[in-house]
């Protein structure tokens, strides 16, 4: 079924008096006035639970992947409060950062007035949608309140190392006119605009996330079936630890060595060249020195690499190119000389940007090396066995070994200098000196033990990550609070005049430039140096929107606090979030750089946990016309118009049945109109109900009354699954067969009718809160449904009392049986031997073996 249409549908009666949308209403006004899902306090005694779901970026109106996102957050903590849990499920805004302000741009407004008007917008669609949030703690990153924090946050990593500033390459977006970070970019494109992203040389802040690598990577052990293993997968990849050896290469003519990092540091002996990163500094001052033309070539070079991204960079299918820079390094250990290249497969910010080249076991190398007719020499023979004793070889005049006729492929069959093709599987070392006959791990351990005995090398580690580059060149986010002082120094904004807040829009040119307005905002960059009273310059930057997300979880717990960034104490009661919820496109950046900062908090003392969310749930993507909706698209169904028909409870269960949480959602296969007759009857079915409060259960249709405590008894397990839409499938078959009930035998006074009824709203409030509030105000309850225990199952009716038996003989079917659900196996035997249609299929033959488990097979072979 399709979704309906405005004109299709509405939310009025259906004719029996269901109106949801004046339910809706009514039920909103309630909770308003009463508040009753705010977190208890210190006194509550009960268990804890932190739910949240990942904030919005308030730059236009929510849309149906919201609805989607939030319905799910909402499902779980009202889950946990019927379970009994003192539930912490709070609501805030990450509202600094691109979306906003570029949105802003476009409309000719000030960030300030269209982000906070956007989020009165949100906060109402987030009433309506009936979300149970404690409405007392909400926060707005881009107010002075929270950024003061993110400024104190800075200074904290600033006075541990942990932020500097520095001169590199960095990702350039022309669109947006800001840098990037390198989890920002997809597929060489900005993630936020689409548009190419260029390489450009800047000085930028960074935080040294790098410096937790390590931790941010074994870490992930504890998150093992807590998190999607997709998430796990993709941190892994992209913290990207190789284990191998800095080694040190001494450069003619140059005083200082360059140190090179080599995941196979045993084929030393093989290398043949150097490589180094064409925009790297390095290779700046190593063309400086070369010819007049090599400069110019090594110049147009760097000029055409800037064009292009790291992912085409890296693509083994591209022609290789470089320049020779007319110097050369010295191999330390056989002391030939290699000749240096500038190439564009080797990245700047990768190990060292420079690499030992041994094409004969590399093939990015080994490309290379036959495009410039460079040497290749083989020092791994890969037709060698490797376990078991060291074969002994004869080897002929040249000293190449001679291999037996019967032995397989020679080196020679597949030499890389004729296949093109690198060896790069395991095999003995030949041609490696000291090395020669070992395997490949024996190989690394000994040349590391050699060259550190020589002062030309140790053991080391190299990641994939990179330093978080947090500069951004805009206005609408965190002043970065340090300040430039005239004789170079940088110094801390004093914290006593934290928080650094932004200046007025009015008056500045917010458009990209390419440089921050803030830097032209001049009543705000003059300032003095606080050591000295000379006059200084503040920091003209903003900080990533990503700090302020790394640590909003902790904000929630005080969020009014004006003496700190967060509570510890609170910190203790309540985090980490015990269950997040949001999408999976956020796996690398937002919940790494979280990661990060909750270990440094951690070492900070101020926390005794060092992962920040103990369970991770990804939500699919809702589609439509095939794709993600996105304001940018504008392919998108307005959360606030979908309520107001056919109403939020109807969109609510429409999209919790509509599949899997984890699959994706195309909106034009969700069935609103489905959603709304179901609500309409399972309205009918409370309000039919003619029995009082106090009736005894017991006395009810036994067959209802199981179909009710089986629903009890499995709807944990599928919300803890997030197996939704089955729970609503069950849902709606409880509300079926009571409706059989109340139309037969003893009607809507059956006692199981009645029980059915509780048992409807009180599962209903998870997906349909205002239906099942008011379902549970006719069953003659005060309110509110949402905090009600959850009704405990009775173990007794949780027992079929009968089940199909199946009988086979020789291995084929013959026969069901309907027995007790106790039968024992003599008893099943008797009655399988008894049927008749068993005495057919048997023919007089003899059994000569029965396999009898009760209660629901027997097995019966005849030979």
């Amino acid at each position: 079924m399709s979704q309906t249409s405005p004109s299709d549908t509405t939310a009025t009666t259906d004719g029996s008096g269901f109106d949801p949308f004046a339910i809706q209403q009514k039920w909103q006004q309630r909770w308003e006035e009463a508040d009753p899902f705010r977190a208890g306090d210190e006194g509550d005694t009960r268990p804890r639970k932190y739910v949240l779901g990942m904030f919005p970026y308030p730059s236009g109106d929510l849309h149906m992947g919201h609805a989607e996102s939030y319905a799910y957050v909402d499902i779980v903590a009202r889950f946990w409060r019927h379970r009994g849990y003192n539930v912490l499920n709070p609501i805030g805004w990450d509202s600094f950062g691109l979306p906003a302000e570029n949105a802003a741009i476009q409309r000719g407004a000030d960030p300030r007035e269209w982000t906070y008007a956007n989020i009165a917008q949100h906060k109402k669609s987030f009433r309506e949608y009936g979300s149970s949030y404690d409405w007392s703690r909400i926060l707005h990153t881009s107010d002075p309140e929270y950024y003061h924090w993110n400024q104190w946050l800075f200074q904290q990593l600033y006075e541990r190392d942990l932020a500097y500033r520095k001169e590199s390459p960095v990702n350039w977006c022309p669109n947006d006119q800001t840098v990037l970070a390198n989890e920002q970019v997809v597929d060489g494109h900005c993630e936020r605009c689409g548009a190419e992203v260029i390489k450009k040389k800047l000085t930028q802040w960074y935080f040294k996330i790098t410096a937790y690598a390590d931790r941010l990577l074994d870490d992930l052990n504890q998150l093992e079936g807590f998190w999607p293993q997709k998430v796990i997968r993709m941190q892994r990849n992209w913290i990207g630890r190789s284990v191998g050896a800095d080694i040190d290469f001494e450069i003619e003519g140059r005083a200082e060595k360059v140190t090179v990092f080599s995941t196979r540091p045993d084929t030393l002996h093989g290398a043949t060249f150097m490589v180094v990163a064409p925009d790297s500094d390095l290779a700046a001052e190593l063309a400086a020195g070369a010819s007049a033309e090599v400069r110019m070539r090594f110049q147009d070079y760097v000029d055409s690499v800037a064009r292009e991204s790291e992912i085409d960079r890296q693509n083994t299918e591209r022609p290789k190119t470089g320049v020779f820079l007319e110097r050369y390094a010295i191999n330390p250990v056989n002391g030939e000389r290699l000749p240096i290249w500038a190439a564009d497969y080797v990245l700047a910010d990768y190990g060292h940007g420079a690499v030992m080249a041994v094409p004969a076991h590399d093939q990015r190398d080994l490309d290379f090396a036959r495009a410039f007719d460079l040497p290749i020499t083989v020092v791994v023979d890969t037709t060698a066995p490797i376990t078991g004793a060291i074969p002994v070889i004869e080897t002929d005049d040249d000293g190449e070994p001679i291999m037996p006729e019967d032995s397989g492929p020679s080196l020679a069959d597949v030499d890389p200098a004729r296949t093109g093709i690198a060896l790069t599987g395991e095999g003995r070392m030949i041609h490696s000196g000291s090395l020669d006959g070992l395997s490949k791990r024996t190989a690394i351990t000994r040349i590391i033990e050699e060259l550190e005995a020589a002062g030309t090398g140790r053991a080391a580690k190299s990641y994939r990550l990179r330093d978080w580059l947090i500069s951004r060149q805009r206005f609408w986010g965190t002043p970065i609070p340090m300040i430039h002082t005239e004789d170079g120094r940088i110094v801390p904004v004093p914290a006593s005049e934290l928080p650094l807040r932004l200046p007025d829009a009015q008056g500045l040119d917010l458009a990209p430039r390419g440089t921050s307005p803030l830097g032209g905002a001049d009543h705000w960059i003059q300032t003095t140096d606080p050591e000295t009273g000379r006059p200084a310059r503040r920091d003209p930057d903003t900080m990533d929107t990503f700090v302020d997300s790394s640590w909003y979880f902790l904000r929630f717990l005080t969020p009014n606090d004006a003496t700190q960034a967060f509570s510890p104490r609170e910190a203790d009661r309540w985090a980490p979030v015990d269950a997040y919820i949001g999408g999976v496109e956020h796996a690398i950046l937002h919940l790494l750089y979280a990661r990060f900062i909750t270990k440094v908090l951690f070492d900070m003392g101020l926390i005794d946990f060092t992962e920040p969310f103990t369970s991770l749930v990804n939500q699919g993507m809702v589609l439509l016309g095939g794709s993600k909706m996105s304001k940018s698209k504008g392919n998108l169904v307005e959360f606030a118009a979908s309520m107001r028909d056919p109403g939020a409870d109807v969109v609510r269960v429409a999209i919790a049945f509509s599949g899997p949480a984890e699959d994706d959602i195309n909106w034009e296969d969700v069935s609103t109109t489905g959603a709304q007759k179901f609500l309409a009857r399972a309205w009918r079915v409370a309000k039919d109900v003619t029995s009082e409060p106090d009736v005894v259960w017991a006395e009810g249709d036994v067959a209802l009354r199981r179909v009710t405590h089986r629903l009890l008894a499995d709807a944990p397990g599928l919300i803890e699954q997030t197996k939704f839409n089955v729970a609503v499938a069950r849902l709606m078959e409880l509300v079926n067969a009571t409706r059989k009930v109340i139309d037969s035998g003893a009607g809507p006074a059956d006692p199981a009718v009645r029980e059915a009824a509780e048992a409807t709203a009180m599962i209903l409030d998870l997906f349909a809160p205002h239906t099942a509030e008011e379902m549970w105000e006719m069953l003659g309850y005060a309110p509110f449904v949402g905090l009600v225990p959850w009704r405990h199952p009775d173990p007794t009716l949780l027992v079929d009392e009968t089940v199909t038996a199946v009988v086979q003989i020789d291995g084929k079917v013959r026969a069901t049986l309907e027995v007790s659900a106790r039968i024992d196996s003599a008893a099943l035997e008797a009655h399988a031997r008894a049927d008749a249609k068993v005495q057919r299929a048997l023919a007089g033959r003899e059994i000569t073996r029965a396999v009898v488990r009760p209660p629901k097979v027997v097995s019966f072979s005849t030979h």
